[in-house]
């Protein structure tokens, strides 16, 4: 019988073999999966029209990306019902690595909570590869309103017209959410195409408000001339940092605060980009590593900074636990509760 020491040598050169071994395997998976892009088109998807946050920073990512992939990178839109129609067609796509999405991972969670029809995905199966920036929400007044504040905004007994896109988008929850939690008379009219579409509709004074990322409403603000009135969480913006929340604007009893801090979590899941399930764990790794090396490129960044289109990143990992955990801790009544004011954007 061979000895403990002998047993112990052989365990040790296995581990240093096994060590070895590991890493070599991995950069063979990596270097297959280069040569695999090397030269192919991967197609970008957009569930808005072109000029909202969501394509811009699509926009600004695919030739970073391009170059981590060596493939081609094309953006494309395809808006309709707020970035659904996109998802349940990239949710379909081949799991090829071929296709990627840039998603509302609020409104996809929102639709699935609430069982939406038209929302012909699952969560718990999509590939995810990273969150990219996760910004909070203003809700902006058009000029035409005459309201600079909180206070104002809830004086007076006024019906608030808020311009969306689709019945779960960010722009439409967002809005009903708002207005539940204020207790506001309001109408969510749906079908514009999306962020950029709505404010201009918001500018000329076709609808009243709009709920949108500070990201967004700090283009729109400009260029547009809307007002921005308070952040609907628990953060201040860091383009707006002397506006107010919206819980230091109003003051609310505990069911509104609750609705607040339920949007708050489901706003940090923010823009994620996400394939096809099915996808193979190798292809999967190579598209995390590739993602967040485009994300991490100085010039990317600063390009971001220039344009104020700001990376807040978190991994794949981290980045499914936010997006399947709301769903799944929420109670029947909360669930409830938070369908009924949902059903307000339909």
């Amino acid at each position: 019988m061979a000895s403990f020491e002998a047993l112990r040598r052989c365990g040790v050169v296995w581990s240093v073999a096994f060590a070895l071994a590991v890493p070599a395997a991995l950069a063979v998976a990596q270097e297959s999966e280069q040569a695999y892009f090397a030269g192919k088109t991967v197609r970008f998807v957009v569930g808005f029209g072109a000029g909202g946050g969501y394509d811009s920073y699509a926009r600004m990512l695919a030739p970073y990306l391009s170059k981590t992939l060596g493939a081609k990178v094309i953006v494309e839109n395809r808006p309709g019902a707020g970035g659904l129609v996109a998802l349940n067609g990239v949710y379909i796509a081949p799991p090829d690595g071929l296709t990627i999405m840039i998603v509302n991972g609020t409104a996809a969670v929102f639709s699935q909570l609430t069982d939406l029809q038209g929302a012909r995905y699952d969560l718990a199966k999509i590939g995810y590869i990273a969150t990219l920036s996760a910004p909070p929400s203003l809700w902006t007044a058009g000029p035409q309103a005459q309201v600079k504040t909180i206070a104002q905004a809830l004086t007076g007994g006024r019906k608030w017209r808020w311009a969306a896109s689709g019945p779960v988008d960010s722009l439409s929850d967002g809005a009903a959410f708002t207005c539940a939690g204020l207790k506001l008379d309001c109408q969510i009219v749906l079908g514009y195409k999306g962020s950029n579409d709505a404010a201009l509709a918001v500018s000329r004074g076709e609808m009243d408000a709009l709920f949108v990322t500070d990201t967004s409403a700090n283009t729109y603000v400009q260029s547009n001339g809307l007002v921005p009135l308070a952040t609907i969480g628990r953060n201040r913006s860091r383009f707006f940092p002397e506006l107010p929340t919206i819980f230091e604007a109003a003051k609310l009893d505990a069911e509104q605060q609750w609705i607040f801090d339920f949007r708050h979590v489901a706003q940090s899941l923010g823009r994620i980009l996400v394939v096809p399930p099915g996808l193979t764990e190798d292809r999967l790794a190579f598209l995390e590593a590739t993602v967040k090396k485009a994300l991490s490129d100085p010039s990317f960044l600063a390009e971001g900074e220039k344009r104020q289109l700001y990376t807040d990143y978190v991994d794949a990992a981290g980045t499914r636990k936010n997006a399947t955990s709301i769903v799944t801790t929420v109670t029947p009544e909360q669930r409830k509760l938070v369908q009924d004011i949902l059903a307000r954007a339909r």
